[in-house]
């Protein structure tokens, strides 16, 4: 009998997952969030078949692997494998640095999951600030997921996807769900960014306004959803004290119903 689950079990403890990938039967990624689940509240198109797509920040691969999955001629996928390299805030602690380094593991999890699933996506070690036309083509469909929010100027960063964009684009990103209450129509966002690369935090009215500012016009109304935790995150202990705060308020929402997200469909505008 192969031996090849085993392997595949080893290589798959010794990391440390942000995406949840069934990478053999019986054989699941522990990660960070479990975006399975996520696909079906999505506006993702059933079929990619004769298109080129293009994953941005594709970390262990999930988006990437969908688009081939439903039928994309051509996948290219990008991210900063060097930790040290991301978008990190003046003052930055040095171990919060390496921490994210550590995890990270220079993208070995996306070479993991690759060989596992026989794929043909094709990574590059490319930031969104340097994405051109000139080096990597145009894309007919374009995922760029949970990213801007660790941008210092994530409107910049939707202006270089757009040079690459020829088709259509899903953001799915980060958004406040506090603010998007108390100001549902009103663009508005908060900054965090302190010691981490955790900056921008939008409603989703804001979410709308960085894609539209950038060149983008809506085509269908924007949506919230939550994204699941996965098994490779620890859900925290909700108690009365958390309540009280904000953050405690954001954490008892996550551990409840999953990470608030706003999903946006795009292309560019005339």
């Amino acid at each position: 009998m192969s031996s090849a689950p085993a392997e595949l079990r080893a290589k798959v403890e010794a990391l440390r997952w942000y995406h949840t990938l069934e990478l053999a039967p019986g054989v699941v990624t522990p990660g960070w969030f479990d975006t399975r689940s996520a696909v079906g509240l999505l506006p993702f198109p059933d079929s990619l078949a004769g298109l080129r797509c293009l994953d941005i920040g594709t970390y262990d691969g999930f988006w990437a692997f969908e688009m081939e999955r439903r039928g994309a001629d051509e996948v290219v996928a990008i991210d900063v494998l060097d930790a040290h390299r991301w978008d990190w805030p003046i003052g930055s602690a040095p171990e919060m640095v390496e921490a994210g380094a550590e995890r990270k593991a220079g993208g070995e999890g996306f070479e993991v999951a690759r060989e596992a699933l026989g794929s043909s996506v094709r990574r590059l070690d490319l930031s969104v600030h340097d994405l051109d036309a000139a080096d990597v083509g145009e894309f007919d469909f374009v995922y760029l997921g949970s990213l801007l929010m660790h941008l210092q100027s994530p409107i910049r960063a939707l202006e270089r996807v757009r040079s690459v964009c020829r088709g259509e684009l899903l953001v799915v990103d980060g958004v406040d769900p506090l603010l998007t209450l108390r100001m549902p129509r009103l663009p508005a966002a908060r900054l965090d960014g302190l010691g981490r690369p955790w900056c921008w935090k939008p409603n989703l009215a804001g979410l709308v306004r960085m894609v539209e500012v950038a060149g983008f016009e809506l085509l269908e109304p924007p949506r919230r959803l939550y994204m699941p935790i996965g098994t490779g995150q620890d859900r925290p202990r909700v108690t009365p004290r958390m309540l009280l705060s904000r953050a405690g308020r954001e954490y008892a929402l996550t551990a409840w119903k999953g990470d608030p997200h706003g999903a946006i469909r795009a292309r560019p505008a005339a």
